[in-house]
């Protein structure tokens, strides 16, 4: 936010703004006709010309500072709903469908008043199906502790909302899952370097952990493609099962001739769902995964299996909200922002965040707790703050020297992104050296190396897709 001595700032003028290293503020800025940029009048930029900025010294700026976090003994990602819209619009060039309002009879007029009441504590404008479903819920528990004859109606609509909502979260992934091929490749090669950047950490370091808030499958279609194995808190193989005992499982390999000294298998990361998923269902007093295909057109027909008891709509384990947190003290939300805090929470912790608006006042808890710590570091990307929830957060923490801002579609568009301020994965470097080795010995020109390069990327990116088709 502006200095009271400083020009108030336009967001159609200057949407992006940037804050690591030694900046001693955010700094907005915004493009130029020639694709170069300018900052707002009188930011102190030391590193650039603030009349004319190149995405070459931007990057110069930032890449070697993000290379630098993502090294940190503890590393985590928290991704928002920004991530899957991202995708999304890669594959079919627009954003990811949300869900109207609900439809009810019973009640309406309290549920609304109630939802728009929550949505209103998180900052929001209006009250969205997620607020009206946790509402309603709560209501349906009343209802049913007095016998009232409206709880069956209530129900019948909730499953009704439930069975809407599902779809709207699979409509996403069918979105992605049926583009064009080009797109769609080209979709699934930017998220996978996306989780690469962050999952290339050295064996010495802790395990990446990868934390959402989105109900889709995404961020799991995306690790299958990179190679990367998830470790969550369910077990089993046919219909896994979410187990209250975290045991620190992990992967690991005995290398040939050692003996006593296994190391950490590459590849691995450790995943929580904050908020639950379209394909977790209850059944009795079992919280378990069902075989869902990314990208089905409804859940309906995989509820059928056996061993689920006859389960419906209403039993997915997608409907928490992030206005009030008492959801959170309930089974299994409980255990997993338990994980997220004994993730964040520690000494030399990085987490960064991507396409969250921190408008879930029980996960900025537990930010504002980590940040506590002198030696954690928040990175905050993000396409846009329409609501400047990001900024206000900002400011209301106070900890300007642990926190690194990338806002704007300068900076946070996901192709952007990942081309020019994340860290290069391992696999690009190994390639990369190749590269170097080769022209060391075959005394290849520069300008020749460069093909190949780009060549074994393409290969790369061009496998992984055709694992997806």
């Amino acid at each position: 936010m502006p200095e009271n001595n400083e020009q108030p700032i336009s967001k159609e003028q200057f949407p992006n703004v940037v804050k690591v290293r030694n900046d001693d503020r955010p700094l907005y800025f915004g493009e130029l006709e020639n694709k170069k940029f300018k900052f707002q009048e009188g930011s102190e930029v030391s590193w650039a010309d603030p009349e004319e900025v190149s995405q070459k010294e931007l990057r110069e700026h930032i890449e070697p500072w993000l290379t630098s976090l993502f090294q940190s003994e503890h590393l985590s990602l928290l991704a928002g709903s920004g991530l899957t819209h991202a995708v999304h619009h890669l594959a079919t060039g627009k954003g990811a469908a949300g869900m109207g309002a609900l439809t009810l009879v019973t009640q309406q007029d309290n549920i609304n008043a109630a939802a728009g009441a929550s949505a209103s504590q998180a900052g929001r404008k209006k009250g969205n199906v997620e607020d009206q479903l946790r509402v309603a819920n709560e209501l349906l528990r009343g209802l049913e502790i007095l016998q009232n004859n409206q709880a069956d109606t209530l129900r019948e609509e909730l499953e009704v909302g439930m069975k809407t909502f599902a779809k709207s979260i699979l409509k996403s992934e069918t979105g992605i899952a049926t583009a064009l091929d080009k797109p769609r490749e080209r979709a699934f090669n930017t998220l996978v370097t996306f989780l690469m950047s962050f999952a290339s950490r050295i064996g010495t370091r802790d395990r990446l952990n990868i934390f959402t808030t989105n109900y889709d499958r995404l961020i799991e279609a995306g690790a299958e493609l990179a190679g990367v194995h998830l470790l969550d808190r369910f077990l089993g193989s046919l219909m896994p099962i979410f187990r209250s005992s975290r045991l620190d499982l992990d992967m690991h390999y005995n290398p040939p001739g050692i003996r006593g000294e296994p190391r950490y298998l590459e590849g691995v990361a450790r995943f929580t769902k904050l908020h639950g998923s379209v394909d977790w269902i209850q059944t009795g007093k079992d919280i378990r995964r069902i075989g869902l295909p990314f990208g089905a057109d409804a859940v309906e027909p995989y509820l059928q299996a056996p061993g689920l008891g006859g389960a419906t709509a209403h039993k997915l384990m997608i409907y928490p909200n992030a206005a009030k947190d008492r959801e959170t003290a309930d089974y299994p939300y409980v255990e997993l922002f338990r994980d997220l805090a004994s993730a964040v929470c520690r000494p030399n912790s990085t987490l960064v965040t991507y396409g969250y608006s921190f408008g879930d006042e029980h996960i900025n808890r537990v930010i504002r707790d980590m940040l506590t710590i002198p030696s954690t570091h928040l990175v905050v990307i993000s396409f846009d703050d329409p609501l400047d929830r990001i900024m206000k957060t900002y400011e209301e923490i106070g900890r300007p020297s642990q926190i690194s801002l990338l806002i704007g579609p300068a900076l946070a568009d996901l192709t952007t992104l990942t081309e020019n301020y994340l860290p290069k994965a391992a696999i690009d470097k190994t390639t990369f050296r190749m590269s170097e080795l080769l022209k060391q010995r075959l005394g290849t020109q520069q300008g020749a190396s460069k093909p190949k390069q780009q060549a074994a990327e393409d290969g790369i990116c061009r496998r992984s897709a055709h694992r997806y088709d």
